[in-house]
């Protein structure tokens, strides 16, 4: 998986009660980790791939966005 979808997954996995994936896109667009449009993608293909749905994270996502945190943390 392409590193930029496994921040994405761990953002998602990080993000407050009140925040959407839109706002997620958003914040990490800000960061310059990738262009909206870019981070609108991902998330489409993240859906697709069955790793998010519309209320955030699936179970496979949740465990791919805890692989990433343990991944990330070394």
């Amino acid at each position: 998986m392409h590193i930029n979808k496994r921040v994405l997954l761990l953002a998602i996995l990080k993000k407050e009660p009140n925040e959407n994936l839109i706002d997620i896109v958003a914040m990490l667009e800000a960061s310059r980790l990738f262009r909206f449009k870019e981070g609108k993608r991902l998330l489409k293909e993240l859906k697709s791939e069955g790793y998010i749905d519309e209320a955030g994270l699936t179970p496979k996502g949740h465990k791919a966005a805890k692989e990433a945190e343990e991944e990330f943390r070394l």
